[in-house]
């Protein structure tokens, strides 16, 4: 096991794996809870039942694809990033396709299930790999850079230190709010811990606050700690009768078909390099073993999609556990096996709420921002692009919408300048497909 994983050549071993592991589970368990609750519009008042999806499903779902996907992730593409079902597509699916437009969330279902097949076909033709090695160096750590920024602000927001204004959109939270105080609390003594160098510091701030937040009584001591599994049968398969539905073949599911994967391919692509890119395993600006990582998340996505639950993606929380050590696929399977242990211990995932992963998502946002310094800021051809790409990202609450925006000032900027032969010519087709993207998807 440990030769397979390259524990001695990565400098690792199974306790710093084991808690890196748990660590990425933890900052993003949220979404057992959060994704049955998005996918059944459990916020939204007087629905038919027809409408909404089984909510006991949806949990089993999603447990299984992530564990699913990020076993794969961590035996074939030996990377320390789970995988999930995606947020944003989640909600993507949930009102824009089922709720906006009125189509069953069968059709949906099937929608995601053709964007992975798609998906898959591209990833062994090798072009997927292709386009993210063509992407320059620079915008590469601008995207590490970006996403380091964009879970800082999530973080910030979970745990209300940062609120919306109506008059400046954002602004500071009220700092006697007790779930704040606790956020602010984690923060601190994970702050502490990773400046003596503690080992897990990130892990163990999460423990801490938990502890804390029981205490004060800030968070519920679960009643129970093993409850039954839901049954899947309600969503299981259901996506296959879409197809034999005329209703399916319209423009409308087309363009949502497009939209679920552009935006998956650069949510994963981004990930992949940031968390890669934190890690230290980028070679020669290229991400190795990149095709087998991109399988896993295609594979996920179809097969989620087959048990009920929207686009399965690589989840940045996973910079997490690399920041708590993790730095082998070994990490992912204990993540997987978290996963499915969650669909027997549904009652303690209570006590993972937002001021609790708050700190992690901070101190990591500290951690990824570090690549700023591999930037050429002197060079204003490449300084626009990036601070395009790092500063779109948390604006727009999208890891894609960063890349598209500076991805198109990337050829403009360098043609100007007169290094129009510097650029890989994939670039150029993205900066085609980007500008499509803003002008009909958007």
């Amino acid at each position: 096991m440990k030769k397979y994983f390259q524990f001695e050549e990565l400098g690792t071993n199974y306790r710093r794996e084991f808690i890196g592991g748990m660590t990425t589970f933890l900052a993003m368990a949220y979404i057992l809870v959060v994704n049955p609750l998005i996918l059944t519009l459990a916020d939204v008042p007087d629905l038919p039942d027809a409408v909404r999806m089984d909510a006991g499903a949806v949990f089993v779902a999603t447990a299984l694809s992530a564990a699913l996907g990020s076993l794969i992730m961590g035996i074939w593409a030996k990377y320390p990033i789970a995988l999930a079902p995606g947020m944003g597509l989640n909600a993507f699916f949930a009102y824009t396709i089922v709720l906006g437009s009125g189509a069953p969330w069968q059709h949906g279902l099937a929608a995601v299930f053709v964007s992975g097949i798609f998906f898959l076909v591209l990833t062994f033709s090798g072009l997927r790999e292709k386009i993210i090695n063509a992407i320059p160096g620079e915008l590469k750590y601008a995207v590490s850079a970006g996403i380091g920024l964009f879970i800082t602000f999530i973080g910030l927001k979970n745990s209300e230190l940062i609120v919306s204004d109506p008059a400046t959109f954002v602004a500071l939270g009220d700092l006697s709010s007790p779930n704040t105080l606790l956020a602010i609390f984690g923060l601190i003594v994970t702050v502490i811990m990773m400046t003596c160098g503690i080992n897990g510091a990130v892990f163990f701030g999460i423990v801490i606050t938990v502890i804390v937040g029981m205490i004060f009584n800030l968070i519920q001591t679960p009643e129970s700690v093993v409850g039954p599994v839901p049954s899947i049968e309600p969503t299981f398969g259901a996506l296959f009768s879409a197809f034999g539905d005329p209703s399916f073949y319209t423009t409308t599911m087309l363009a949502t078909i497009l939209t679920f994967m552009f935006v998956d391919f650069f949510d994963t692509a981004g990930t992949l390099v940031g968390v890669a890119n934190q890690a230290g395993m980028m070679k020669d600006n290229k991400l190795p073993r990149a095709g087998k990582a991109l399988a896993a998340d295609s594979t996920a996505t179809i097969v989620g999609s087959i048990l009920g639950t929207s686009t399965v993606t690589s989840y940045v929380e996973s910079s997490s556990g690399v920041a708590a050590g993790a730095r082998t696929g070994f990490a992912s399977i204990v993540t997987a096996g978290f996963f499915l242990l969650a669909m027997f211990f549904f009652p303690v995932l209570s006590v993972i709420t937002s001021p609790v992963t708050a700190p992690a998502l901070i101190i990591v946002g500290v951690l990824m921002v570090s690549s700023l310094g591999k930037i050429d800021w002197t060079r204003f051809e490449i300084a626009v692009p990036a601070f395009l790409t790092i500063i779109i990202m948390p604006l727009s609450y999208s890891i894609a919408t960063g890349i598209a925006a500076g991805f198109i000032f990337y050829p403009i900027t360098m043609i100007i300048k007169g290094r129009a032969k510097e650029i890989h010519p994939i670039m150029y087709l993205l900066f085609i497909i980007f500008l499509l993207y803003f002008i009909f998807l958007t």
